[in-house]
């Protein structure tokens, strides 16, 4: 399963690719405003860092529009994924620019019917938020799994980027579902290189070195 970090904090996707670890990257507008950069700034830069997807997302709600602003993202760098909304215009966006060539992301994707609708306009990656799904009370990583069949039944080349991940959880569910990607929070994916188990080995055995050259 690859690894994106979600977010548009420069210095958070620094730290974390320097691991070697992270595919991608997905961003959206309030992710932007949060770190106070202009997007084409922040964008340009991130895709220096990251060589894999990383997703910009605009504010237009025609399909026109959408596809300008499409576009325009996909001139800032190569690895550029336009992100768009699941919506019938967000589709009619991602028809022209799948049609150009341009890599897209549908967003706020709650529903199978969603996710179909999204394969079949010829979407490179479909973003299903199983977090808000469980804040009212649905079962978000039934949603992934039912969206993995149905894209195998009929061979769709649509990858699941599971979004709205919430715990650590949410992300051993997205491996052990198959999902292709789960965008994950920086705070999560730093606290899963920690165990407390690992980090008392740690201690035990630096204490054991300690005592072992004082002899």
């Amino acid at each position: 399963m690859k690894i994106f970090l979600d977010t548009a904090e420069v210095e958070k996707i620094r730290r974390f690719a320097a691991s070697g670890l992270v595919d991608g990257v997905t961003t959206n507008p309030t992710l932007m405003l949060k770190s106070g950069r202009k997007q084409k700034d922040a964008i340009q830069e991130i895709c220096k860092l990251i060589s894999g997807p990383v997703s910009a997302e605009g504010i237009a709600e025609d399909a026109e529009g959408m596809a300008r602003e499409g576009e325009e993202f996909s001139k800032w760098a190569k690895n550029v994924v336009v992100k768009l909304p699941m919506t019938e215009e967000g589709l009619k966006a991602v028809r022209i620019l799948s049609k150009k060539g341009i890599k897209t992301n549908v967003t706020l994707v709650f529903s199978v019917n969603q996710a179909l609708l999204a394969a079949k306009a010829g979407a490179t990656f479909v973003s299903p938020f199983v977090g808000r799904l469980d804040d009212i009370g649905q079962d978000g990583m039934q949603l992934i799994g039912e969206i993995l069949q149905v894209y195998k039944n009929y061979g769709f080349a649509t990858e699941v980027i599971v979004a709205s991940v919430r715990s650590e959880k949410h992300v051993v569910q997205s491996a052990e579902a198959g999902a292709h990607i789960a965008t994950i929070p920086p705070q999560i994916l730093e606290s899963m290189f920690r165990h407390q188990l690992t980090d008392a080995g740690i201690r035990k055995f630096k204490e054991d070195w300690d005592a072992a050259q004082k002899k």
